[in-house]
């Protein structure tokens, strides 16, 4: 379920992320609390051990250990690693987002191409509709947990109205291997044919433009079941991983506080809790956290896709457009501007200081502060550069 806080950021104030930061739902603290637990209680573990348990000689081989930890550890490329993963999964996520199917030009392609105000030919705008967006529902139960959790069987996808019975026969009788997403594109252009041949949709022009959106549409569905199908390679996401853990395993043990008495270097202090090892441990760790919610935006964590909400959404708003609003206009008349040239839409006053004169370029503001002196064109002739021609010496 997406976090929306957009209102929140909409102005820049003093301390205006500061609210962010004490929210539950979508946050990094809901994320890495448990791993953070883990990490301190390790870490105090190790601590007690080393100052109530070791003997003389043990201690002394822990404090060597411990700064042979300390020092190698940081030769583990952490910033690097995840900087670079992180990118890819966020720009993989994003790429993901903007190729959601939405039905929104193909519902207003069919609401204005194909005719016909009786039942017959409201029944081929509703069937071509849902058309479309069974394709979306289809795709969506292949690549979300949540959608199949709601669509677990066809007898599901057949009692939300999206099949009907006589479909799912002709969909079952079709024997393929292969996720069969792509039929109901077969079935959209069959039924845009026939509506060509009996005159519903008037003009080829009209039949090419449906095929090419839907085209368009099948697009974006096959890119997320691509997506689905081929993910970051398992390697790399082994290789952060390990990096991670495996720099953090090594500080349960190079970041513990020494006894000051021995004068090792950087050990001056005994401060107990390590501030910047837990610090470090939340910013890197966190940031590991990111890419595992965005890997797949299809999952149920809080900041995945509304995919349930689109399939609501695009279903209410396709049938609607393409039927109770088909040829539904209402009455013209004169705009209140009518006689007026230079419309002026009106101003409240929450939003007065939001009126400005129109931008005229940026040498207005320097013509006016020209004398008119300086305006005066002189009558005179300049001398232009006579061009050199140098000839030559290669001879070609």
């Amino acid at each position: 379920m997406t976090v929306t806080y957009s209102s929140k950021v909409a102005n820049a104030t003093f301390f205006g992320f500061h609210r962010l930061l004490f929210k539950w739902r979508g946050s990094i603290y809901k994320l890495l609390y448990r791993e953070f637990i883990v990490f301190a209680v390790l870490y105090t573990a190790i601590s007690l051990v080393y100052r109530l348990l070791l003997t003389g000689a043990q201690k002394r081989y822990f404090e060597k250990l411990s700064i042979y930890c300390d020092r190698y550890a940081e030769q583990i490329p952490v910033t690097f690693v995840l900087g670079f993963y992180v990118t890819l999964v966020v720009n993989r996520w994003w790429n993901q987002f903007v190729n959601l199917p939405w039905p929104d030009r193909l519902m207003f392609l069919i609401s204005s191409s194909v005719h016909g105000s009786d039942e017959h030919g409201r029944l081929l705008r509703r069937t071509l509709m849902r058309y479309v967006n069974l394709t979306s529902l289809l795709i969506f139960r292949s690549v979300s947990t949540a959608v199949y959790k709601r669509f677990p069987t066809m007898d599901h996808v057949v009692e939300a109205g999206f099949m009907t019975a006589d479909e799912r026969k002709l969909f079952n009788h079709l024997k393929s291997p292969h996720l069969k997403y792509w039929v109901p594109f077969i079935w959209f252009g069959n039924l845009a044919t026939k509506a060509r041949n009996e005159g519903r949709i008037r003009d080829s022009v009209d039949l090419q433009s449906l095929m090419t959106e839907m085209n368009r549409y099948r697009s974006w569905c096959s890119l997320l079941f691509g997506y689905d199908w081929v993910g970051i390679p398992l390697v790399y996401t082994q290789v952060v991983t390990l990096a991670v853990y495996t720099f953090f395993f090594a500080c349960l043990i190079g970041r513990q506080f020494l006894d000051p008495t021995k004068g090792y270097a950087g050990h001056d202090l005994d401060l107990y809790i390590p501030i910047f090892t837990l610090l470090q441990f939340f910013f890197y760790a966190g940031w590991l956290k990111v890419a595992e919610q965005l890997i797949n935006p299809f999952g149920e964590d809080d900041d995945d896709f509304e995919t349930n909400w689109c399939i609501d959404r695009n279903l209410q708003v396709s049938l609607l457009a393409v039927d109770e609003m088909h040829m539904s206009l209402p009455k013209m008349k004169k705009d209140i501007y009518w006689d007026d040239s230079a419309a002026r839409p009106p101003y409240t006053l929450a939003a007065a200081d939001y009126c400005i004169p129109s931008f005229l370029g940026s040498t207005v503001q320097m013509g006016k502060q020209m004398s008119k002196n300086e305006w005066k064109m002189e009558d005179r002739k300049i001398p232009l550069p006579q061009p050199q021609f140098q000839s030559d010496p290669g001879g070609y």
